[in-house]
């Protein structure tokens, strides 16, 4: 009888000795990553040519406690390499686990490999000779703590290369992997299976491998345990000829059909190939096409499974698109598979949520570094006439009703970035802006007494309704989660992708970025205000301050001010400002960029304006800031600043966002200031359910107006 070690994913180890006690193995005994199991010379073959679930089989042969180098010198020596390989085999160790004195697993992997050389020079044969990439025979050391385990590893490559795979698409799963997910799935093996994401194929083809009874080592080429002198060739042949034999007759009696479908036309082409190679291009059908189009290949039955390893991301909130393809999976799901199981495997339970279904079953298993979870899930039967609910549907009809409405106002208007939604419903609390093809869901943090379980399914409803009323591709939908917004939260950086794209705003060109920052670079609710600084600047010299991406500045350019001053703290900003100036042909030293505290450079200031737009934050105490700033507590300061540089017959635009902001008119005309509200004036009709948006007053000296 033979001692061996079948090694495996995490969370697989107990599917793996039910498997290897079924190929008749006996004393199975599991641990973590893997299973000691004992058999004879039939069996361990067998466990390698027909086992699918693990990576490896390893011949144990020694074990030593390692306090020192000499110590794992001397604990690989004292086996009989000889014995074992001839000298003209090439070898190759892989050394895994460090401990106090080997901290390194290179220099273990070379103690052993001194240790397995000098047993044939003591005995006077040739030494052999080194390989790392194909060796004959593989020695397979595993340091653990203060013992090492050292083993003749029978694969050679990992069991997982079973020969078919030559090409896969993005974040492949291992075809031992595949195979578990299979086995979980709870998939019956004369059933139809589809795979509506289906990559390069992996699920589909163990699957079929499976059904029609494929070992799946009868492609592979190259073994561990050929250069291994017990290795009995005709024992291996027999058992070759054996499984060849059983794949013909399982082939021939498979009555299981098998359904891919990937929108990668390349990757389609890589699935068609392994098929082929795996010799299962006839019994799998693959196509491209997208998730969104996927319907019941067989309406009038049998009923199978759905089975996939969907997409996931690193962050649940900066990934809309896998959001919408859960949530519409589960849809479509409902609508077109009832009577079917689902079985889904991912690293990111909550997107399985996404599809309000309640799993039946679930399993963990890494994937890699991953912790992963399936779950199976049983689709009811429709009733008949039964459609399927619309997801949020008050939600799409006023969606749509707003949409009717704006998108031609926008066009004549020429603008293409402007709101469609603003939370105009109470329970789908978020505001959805368009910016040209793209758009933005905001979603407002829900109170505390909302159940955070159910505003995240509403989330996960609008998104999914979003898409379709807009019939917009889920990748040009960015989702972005705020608090209803206090002083300048827009500076807020989320990310470094960089992606900046042209909007356009009556004559104005924007640059604008999605995913970076809280905020746009683009103030929809003042879009208005810029249009009438544009129109009062013919001639004048104008002032942005607080300027932010310098939107005013490009519209009192191009309303030909004589000069325009943009001022801000933040250099990105400036340099977006910038950017926007040059797009729209403002170029010159007319035209001044200015990084500096605000507020410190208008009490230094010693230069005139004619137009002031000035848009400060409600609060601020940042750090580059001499003092804090409150607008409604320090209001009539910064007007006192203003108005010192403001020419006699000059106007102030002043804008804020505090709701509740109160001018004080005494103070200013203590100042010799005069105030027009025009807030009512600057809201344009996508603000129109929001009037506390913004304030927005022109100043001038008394007397001026």
């Amino acid at each position: 009888m033979n001692s061996l070690f079948a090694s495996t994913a995490r969370g697989l180890e107990e599917l793996l000795k039910t498997e290897l006690e079924a190929l008749g193995a006996q004393e199975v005994r599991v641990v973590q990553g893997g299973v000691h199991f004992e058999g004879d010379d039939r069996l361990l073959y067998q466990s390698l040519l027909w086992s699918r679930l693990a990576s490896r089989i390893l011949l144990p042969l020694s074990e030593c406690g390692v306090y020192s180098d000499l110590d794992l010198y001397i604990g690989a020596q004292i086996i009989d390499w000889p014995a074992l390989f001839d000298s003209d085999k090439t070898f190759a160790v892989h050394f895994s686990g460090t401990n106090d004195v080997i901290r390194n697993s290179q220099f273990g992997a070379l103690k052993v490999k001194d240790a397995i050389v000098d047993s044939f020079t003591r005995k006077n044969l040739p030494r052999p000779n080194v390989d790392r990439e194909q060796p004959d025979i593989r020695i397979n050391v595993w340091l653990n703590n203060d013992q090492a385990s050292i083993a003749l590893d029978l694969s050679g490559e990992g069991l997982h290369q079973r020969g078919y795979r030559q090409q896969t698409g993005q974040a492949p799963l291992k075809e031992n992997l595949a195979a578990a997910i299979v086995l979980r799935s709870g998939w019956q093996t004369q059933t139809p299976l589809i795979d509506p994401m289906c990559g390069s194929g992996t699920l589909l083809i163990e699957a079929a491998m499976i059904a029609t009874d494929r070992a799946p080592g009868l492609h592979r080429q190259h073994w561990g345990f050929t250069g291994w002198k017990s290795f009995q060739p005709e024992l291996w042949k027999s058992l070759i000829q054996e499984a060849q034999v059983r794949a013909r007759e399982g082939l021939q009696a498979c009555q299981a059909r098998f359904f891919g479908f990937d929108n990668d036309e390349r990757v389609i082409d890589r699935a068609r190939a392994n098929a082929r190679r795996a010799g299962l291009g006839d019994l799998i059908s693959v196509k491209v096409q997208d998730i969104l189009q996927l319907k019941n290949p067989l309406p009038q039955g049998p009923h199978g499974t759905l089975l996939s390893n969907p997409p996931y991301g690193e962050r649940l909130e900066s990934e809309p698109a896998l959001i919408a393809l859960h949530s519409q999976l589960g849809r479509i799901a409902k609508s077109q598979f009832g009577g079917w199981n689902l079985s889904l495997f991912s690293a990111s339970p909550e997107l399985l949520s996404c599809l309000q279904l309640r799993a039946d079953r679930q399993f963990k298993a890494k994937n890699g570094p991953l912790d992963c979870v399936q779950k199976n899930y049983h689709l009811a039967e429709k009733a008949v006439g039964e459609t399927g609910a619309q997801l949020a549907d008050d939600y799409a009809n006023r969606l749509r009703k707003n949409v009717k409405k704006l998108d031609k106002w926008a066009r004549q208007e020429g603008i293409n970035c402007y709101r469609l939604y603003d939370a105009d419903l109470p329970d789908y609390n978020v505001a959805v802006d368009r910016y040209d093809e793209w758009v933005i869901i905001q979603e407002y943090a829900p109170p505390k007494t909302i159940d955070p379980q159910k505003a995240r399914q509403r989330l996960f409803d609008v998104i999914a309704a979003t898409l379709s009323v807009l019939a917009l591709p889920a990748n040009r939908l960015v989702l972005k989660t705020r608090e209803r917004q206090k002083g300048k939260s827009q500076y807020q950086k989320l990310g470094e992708k960089g992606d900046y794209f042209e909007v356009r705003e009556y004559n104005a060109r924007f640059w604008v970025n999605l995913t970076d920052y809280l905020d746009t670079g683009l103030f929809l609710d003042h879009r208005i205000a810029r249009k009438m600084l544009g129109q009062m600047s013919k001639g004048k010299d104008f002032l942005n301050l607080f300027a932010y991406t310098g939107s005013a500045s490009v519209h009192a350019g191009l309303g030909e001010a004589r000069s325009t001053t943009t001022v801000d703290m933040s250099r990105t900003y400036l340099e977006w400002a910038e950017r926007n100036m040059r797009l729209n042909g403002l170029t010159g030293r007319q035209h001044r960029l200015l990084q500096a505290d605000c507020l410190s450079w208008l009490r230094d200031c010693d230069e005139q304006f004619d137009l002031i737009f000035v848009d400060p934050p409600t609060f601020s105490n940042s750090k580059r800031m001499e003092e804090s700033f409150d607008i409604q507590r320090d209001h009539l300061d910064l007007m006192r600043d203003l108005k010192r540089i403001l020419r006699n017959a000059g106007t102030i635009m002043f804008s804020n966002n505090k709701r509740g902001f109160k001018m004080d008119h005494d103070g200013l005309s203590a100042l010799g200031l005069t105030a027009q509200e025009i807030t009512a004036k600057t809201q344009s009709q996508d603000f129109a359910r929001n009037r506390q948006i913004h304030n927005c007053w022109l100043i001038t000296h008394a007397g001026k107006e």
